[in-house]
């Protein structure tokens, strides 16, 4: 269990607060959604997804179908170590936290693939999956709980373990968590869901409604975490 000194940091830091979180969980399945539905069928933060896709398309012998799934793969790797590499530069400097400048760099890139044309699909991919691997590897709690905000197998996994607990034990903490990992998930569908409606509608720049998502998360950033 958390100690009392483990609970006072969380409460220092509202990049592990849920109302945080909430708009992250958004952006992450609406930029599955958009990548998905309009950028080619290929996934920007499932990258499970992308090396089956890869793999099918090298065992018929179609190398250029498996370049483009990838290219996601390798900017989701780059993403994940420029994110590092700014944590190190960044980390206990005054100003800003850290995370808030990923979630401004994040918001920058989808903005700028708001408008690629479609001829760029693959380079509007790779910068999805590049700000997916940001935003997951910046923000990996949720009030003290290991979670992830672009994709569903580790929260379903925890949320299903926790409920398991609570059903054995009764205890309201546990249920809590299982709460919360349930909340992320549909959290997640929703945004999913909003971008299969909105992205055909609203086209290509679509995207920049993840813009303003994470705007709203980095303007969270600046509250006093009690507020919470």
């Amino acid at each position: 269990m958390p100690n009392a000194a483990d609970a006072g940091k969380r409460r220092g830091q509202m990049s592990d607060a849920f109302s945080t979180m909430v708009f992250l969980a958004l952006s992450g399945g609406f930029q599955d959604a958009y990548t998905f539905f309009m950028r080619g069928r290929v996934f920007a933060n499932a990258q499970t997804g992308n090396v089956v896709l890869m793999s099918e398309r090298l065992f018929h012998a179609d190398l250029a179908g498996s370049l483009r799934y990838f290219f996601p793969l390798l900017a989701f790797a780059l993403g994940v170590m420029g994110t590092q590499h700014l944590r190190h530069r960044l980390r206990g400097r005054r100003g800003m936290h850290w995370r808030q400048w990923v979630v401004l760099a994040e918001a920058a890139i989808l903005a700028l693939v708001g408008f690629l044309p479609e001829s760029q699909n693959a380079l509007a991919n790779a910068l999805v999956s590049f700000s997916c691997a940001m935003q997951v590897q910046a923000f990996r709690k949720v009030n003290g709980s290991a979670y992830a905000s672009t994709m569903c197998i580790g929260n379903l996994r925890s949320g299903a373990e926790a409920l398991e607990a609570y059903l054995r034990t009764r205890d309201a903490d546990v249920l809590r968590m299982a709460l919360r990992y349930l909340s992320v998930l549909a959290l997640f569908a929703l945004g999913a869901g909003v971008g299969g409606l909105l992205c055909p509608a609203l086209g290509l720049g679509s995207i920049w409604i993840c813009c303003a998502w994470l705007l709203a998360s980095f303007g969270l950033m600046f509250l006093p975490a009690e507020q919470e």
